[in-house]
């Protein structure tokens, strides 16, 4: 339902509230390794035709025992990251509701550490969680077994890491991999678009595994400057996301990237070295990055130094 608000400046602004029944239906985002439980899952109910506009008077005799969240329109600024849903609501970190996926917006939101996740379906969801999960790439655990893998590939002459060769395909691959114990994907063909066109722009990479030349795995991630924003992966062939993630964490240390964004907490990425971190510190560390000059996105077989020889 959409509500209107005052901002505090006697403006009155739209909001979107997610737990009003009957007019919402809901369905989890999906994101890889995030469980949700029903109660979590109905914080994200989406408007299937209408919103409705409810007078100020209504809007400030409502219960206030959830949040309501900003309704935007295309082009609007992003609220504040601390008006985001905290960390024991239904859903941490949920920030507003609406807008586009435009190559701006999206730039916008990453340069705020701000991003979208949302189902079919719904409207585009944007999110700030408290804490946020990065992977200092000082901190990258390189398991015995991993590191077996790595120095094989690494010798192999049929075997290879490329850098923005098959955006388009690694980004496909990364919304059709089956995850457990989902049904779907929240990269949804609106946004395999969006990010295209991203990438275009200079601001989306691929990282991509190959062998025989054959891409059997990657990642994909946002960059402004410095600041690197893990988005997703795949595997066709066991461990090949977790070697182009290596050679990430390779290219990173050579050009001195402290931190890739992880967005959500979950054991695949802890079990890689990743960790929670406040919030503000976060936004403080990719407001200075994102300054830095844009890198050149090309990986060279001497930065494995940078992961094998640690």
């Amino acid at each position: 339902m959409l509500w209107l608000m005052n901002n505090g400046r006697g403006e009155r602004i739209r909001t979107f509230d997610p737990l009003v029944p009957n007019q919402m239906r809901y369905q989890a985002a999906l994101r890889p390794d995030i469980q949700y439980s029903n109660r979590m899952k109905r914080v994200l109910f989406l408007s299937t035709q209408y919103f409705y506009k409810q007078s100020l008077s209504t809007f400030e005799s409502m219960s206030s025992e959830h949040p309501s969240l900003p309704w935007l329109e295309p082009g609007h600024p992003f609220p504040p990251v601390e008006y985001a849903w905290p960390r024991q609501s239904e859903a941490p970190g949920l920030l507003a509701v609406g807008g586009s996926l435009s190559t701006d917006t999206l730039m916008r939101a990453y340069g705020h550490g701000i991003f979208p996740w949302f189902s079919d379906g719904q409207p585009i969801l944007w999110w700030s969680p408290d804490p946020r999960m990065a992977l200092r790439s000082s901190d990258f655990r390189l398991h015995r077994s991993l590191r077996k893998t790595l120095l094989r590939f690494k010798n192999d002459a049929n075997c290879g890491i490329r850098f923005d060769t098959a955006f388009a395909q690694v980004i496909q691959a990364c919304a059709s991999a089956p995850r457990n114990g989902q049904r779907g994907t929240w990269i949804l063909p609106t946004m395999v678009q969006s990010y295209i066109d991203l990438h275009h722009a200079g601001h989306v990479h691929s990282i991509e595994t190959w062998i025989n030349g054959e891409l059997v795995g990657g990642l994909y991630c946002v960059a402004l400057g410095h600041a690197v924003f893990g988005e997703s992966m795949f595997a066709k062939v066991p461990d090949a996301s977790k070697i182009a993630l290596a050679a990430l964490v390779g290219f990173c240390r050579e050009h001195a990237i402290q931190l890739i964004d992880c967005q959500q907490n979950t054991a695949h990425l802890a079990s890689l070295g990743a960790k929670e971190m406040p919030r503000r510190e976060f936004i403080a560390h990719i407001a200075l990055a994102q300054k830095k000059p844009n890198l050149d996105w090309r990986f060279s077989p001497l930065y494995w130094q940078h992961v094998l020889s640690v």
